[in-house]
């Protein structure tokens, strides 16, 4: 399993993995269709960064992070596909923006997600992110915001 840098080549790949999660659990919400569609405008052009997921030249997994006006980071799009799941492949994307957040100067990596989601809840709170307060959100389907603070001496 190697994690790279978004290329042309994994656009097809971030979206349908992503529209596979979301449409098992909810449905395709505006922030999701632009992001989805046009991923170097909306993510990586911002300021953004997208990380792939790669094994055996397939993509097994993605997730991207959103540029904040706080000096932070959003943790979005986050999927890995169901056929390696277990595998460590998503605590080895998040070492991946945790790792860039950092080298970045970032305060925070920030995210927002739903209680149904049990296994990714379990995943972000061993990888250290703890329960913040709500704040708007421009999804329906958010119902748990997270983030995991950076500082000085955080390793």
């Amino acid at each position: 399993m190697e994690i790279v840098g978004f290329a042309g080549r994994h656009a097809e790949d971030f979206r349908r993995l992503n529209e596979i999660w979301i449409l098992q659990h909810f449905e395709l919400e505006e922030k999701d269709r632009r992001q989805l569609l046009d991923p170097v405008g909306e993510i990586i052009e911002p300021g953004g960064f997208i990380f792939v997921a790669e094994h055996e030249g397939a993509v097994a997994g993605c997730c991207a992070m959103l540029r904040m006006d706080d000096g932070g980071f959003e943790l979005v799009k986050m999927t890995v596909a169901e056929d390696v799941r277990g595998q460590g492949v998503g605590r080895m994307l998040i070492d991946a923006c945790l790792d860039r957040a950092k080298e970045e100067g970032a305060t925070r990596l920030y995210l927002e997600t739903n209680s149904k989601l049990a296994p990714a809840l379990r995943l972000y709170r061993v990888m250290g992110f703890e329960d913040c307060e709500p704040r708007e959100s421009e999804y329906e389907r958010c119902d748990v915001w997270m983030e995991r603070r950076f500082g000085p001496d955080t390793p």
